[in-house]
């Protein structure tokens, strides 16, 4: 089998609780409520397991690199200790380059945690949503208290730590000011920002997404930002990078944008081999695999229908897709936001008119630029 044809990332699922209780929260908040029932964190059995799982998979397809990412829930709930073990267990055995990078809400990120990151050769990204009042409006304690205190407190320490610093994650707010938004993350001097759209479909729209195709909000919102950051790129916004390369013939590594196929695979706490976790905001089970890191390997998802759909390109999209003329821009957007109950996931996604005004914007800034070097 080819390099081409095998998983690069692996998300790792470290604790697989949480103690905030964002209201948009893909994981706890929407469909899928299926870690009830799995354990609190990833044993060291089922990290040793994973680990020979991805050393197999790196030797079968002589990959020179690949990416570790713990999540969760939130991942620093794992503790120091559990977390070095498991970097140890990977770096021994894994026979690649192993990037590890974490995806935390920060509120238990100090300075030993810095430390030991640093020591590990660990990137952080943190969950933030902009404008303090933003924040604590949705990423609140199980109290209801606000978290932006510890967050803005950790976040100073990260700056402190720019081999650390991986960059900041912003979930789209339609109902705020995104240049204040934007301008509120530039203050912590993020090397680089994610802007992701909230998680919805067709059955369970997302906030301000309307029937009405001439209603763009999120594109509003999005071009507001991108005007401000393209005439002034004051850091990486991978969003708009993404869509920059694919828009001058480029390919795109961000899932959601062009077409080039997932190279992700998931493992929960339990050791159970998923898909795109992201998927399950829109239908309990529909990452499920069936496979578990103790008796498969990485290969056997690998042709599975959910897995073949995240690489299928072009013509594992919809008719109206297929037929769009930004589809090699959009890609279809994100598998998770084509679902409509009782019709699966062969749709436009529920971001379409967005994505289409968004891409045109982006398109004709590029289209006026180069006209006048020309």
């Amino acid at each position: 089998m080819a390099k081409a044809l095998a998983f690069r990332q692996f998300v790792l699922k470290v604790h697989g609780r949480c103690n905030l209780a964002c209201d948009y929260c893909y994981v706890y908040e929407l469909a899928d409520q299926r870690w009830r029932s799995r354990p609190r964190a990833m044993s060291p059995e089922i990290v040793a397991h994973t680990a020979e799982r991805v050393a197999e998979h790196v030797r079968r397809h002589a990959l020179s690199d690949v990416e570790v990412v713990l999540h969760g829930g939130e991942p620093l709930l794992a503790g120091r200790a559990a977390i070095e073990s498991l970097v140890a267990r990977f770096r021994a055995v894994v026979p690649a380059s192993v990037r590890f990078t974490v995806q935390t809400n920060a509120t238990l990120l100090d300075r030993e945690f810095l430390e030991l990151f640093s020591a590990l050769g660990v990137r952080v990204g943190v969950s933030v949503d902009g404008t303090p009042e933003a924040h604590d409006r949705h990423r609140v304690r199980p109290d209801g208290g606000g978290s932006w205190a510890a967050v803005r407190a950790a976040l100073a320490g990260l700056r402190s730590f720019p081999d650390v610093y991986g960059g900041l994650l912003c979930v789209v707010d339609v109902g705020e000011d995104p240049l204040r938004v934007y301008g509120s993350l530039l203050e912590f001097e993020p090397p680089a920002v994610d802007f992701l759209l909230p998680h919805g479909n067709w059955s369970a729209p997302p906030p301000g997404r309307v029937a009405d195709p001439a209603v763009t909000p999120y594109a509003d919102w999005l071009i507001a930002v991108f005007d401000v950051w393209y005439d002034r790129p004051s850091t990486r916004v991978r969003l708009f990078e993404e869509l920059l390369a694919v828009l001058l013939g480029g390919r795109s590594g961000v899932e959601g944008i062009g077409l080039s196929p997932s190279a992700q695979v998931v493992v929960e706490t339990d050791g159970a081999i998923e898909v795109s976790d992201i998927l399950a905001s829109s239908s309990p089970g529909a990452s499920t695999t069936g496979l578990h890191v103790a008796r498969d390997p990485f290969d056997s998802a690998w042709d599975l229908p959910e897995v073949r759909a995240g690489r299928a390109g072009l013509a594992g999209l919809s008719a109206p897709c297929r037929r769009c003329p930004v589809v090699s821009a959009c890609g279809g957007g994100l598998r998770a936001h084509r679902f409509r109950e009782g019709a699966g996931f062969d749709r436009p996604s529920v971001y379409c008119p967005d994505l289409v005004r968004l891409i045109g914007h982006v398109r004709a800034r590029v289209a006026t630029d180069l006209a006048a070097l020309a």
